[in-house]
């Protein structure tokens, strides 16, 4: 039951968090990798801060009331020079 739930999901392209964000502010998934990571690894090599997961696409939710407001929380914690890359953001319906 739970692979076809997921199936149908991925299939319909839906976002819906558990939990509805907090009055007057949206949800957003934001999908970000590292490049210097992603780089380290083709080379066979890992880097020396980051793990190796970050060579992969990794998702994180954000709350905020606009989607400039999420983009800007990201980037704090995640900064791109430290080699963090936004690959993309979807706002959560609900």
């Amino acid at each position: 039951i739970g692979e076809r739930l997921i199936d149908n999901l991925k299939a319909k392209k839906v976002k819906n968090m558990l939990q509805h964000a907090s009055t007057g502010r949206k949800a957003f998934e934001v999908t970000l990798y590292n490049r210097e990571v992603r780089s380290a690894v083709k080379d066979n090599k890992s880097h020396l801060i980051y793990g190796d997961h970050w060579a992969d696409n990794q998702i994180q939710d954000v709350e905020a009331a606009t989607e400039t407001e999420a983009l800007s929380t990201i980037l704090r914690r995640y900064p791109p020079e430290e080699g963090f890359v936004v690959e993309r953001m979807v706002r959560y319906e609900h």
